[in-house]
């Protein structure tokens, strides 16, 4: 059975998030495992002059396959064009919440089989990572030479992602001018 749309699971419009957030997964039996692979991609001791961070500005959810899509767009970007040792690339949540859905037969006879919304509580189907506005979701660390790089990659990553995103600047390092 194909996935559903991400706007059944954004949540964008209503005031709270609906239903409670998971976190205790030893209660819930069956939930998928988040399908990222690597939180942490590059190399983590370099000396480096900036972050660039995707962050979103509405409060939503992202599934673990769009984190996985945008990662995989991004780490491949940054490591064909820069080097996989001019960067440091983290994803900075972790999909918790657990998506549920009350599967519905769509067949002739089908009225008889099962109790349409009584009861519907719903199996989990996958995971989801509740953002807020302002909350950083991709980081890269980069040097000067390799800044336009690595906004075009979090560009290319934030496509993936459901929910509108800017890219902000952090300088790591004060730039001194130089002396006149």
């Amino acid at each position: 059975m194909p996935q559903k749309p991400a706007r059944c699971y954004t949540k964008r419009r209503s005031k709270a998030f609906s239903g409670p957030a998971y976190t205790r997964k030893e209660y819930i039996h069956g939930v998928p495992p988040p399908k990222i692979q690597k939180f942490t991609m590059g190399n983590p001791h370099g000396d480096y002059d900036y972050i660039v961070e995707v962050y979103v500005e509405e409060r939503g959810q992202i599934r673990h396959n769009a984190l996985e899509a945008a990662r995989v767009m991004v780490h491949k970007y940054l490591s064909t064009t820069i080097g996989d040792q001019n960067y440091l690339f983290r994803v900075r949540v972790y999909p918790h919440h657990v998506l549920r859905e009350n599967k519905m037969m769509a067949f002739a006879g089908a009225d008889r089989l099962q109790e349409g919304m009584r009861q519907a509580f719903g199996k989990p189907v996958g995971t989801a990572a509740r953002v807020y506005p302002g909350q950083a979701v991709l980081e890269v660390r980069v040097s000067k030479k390799h800044l336009d790089h690595a906004k075009e990659a979090l560009r290319r990553g934030a496509s993936k992602l459901p929910l509108p995103t800017r890219i902000r600047i952090i300088p790591l390092k004060e730039e001194v001018a130089p002396a006149s």
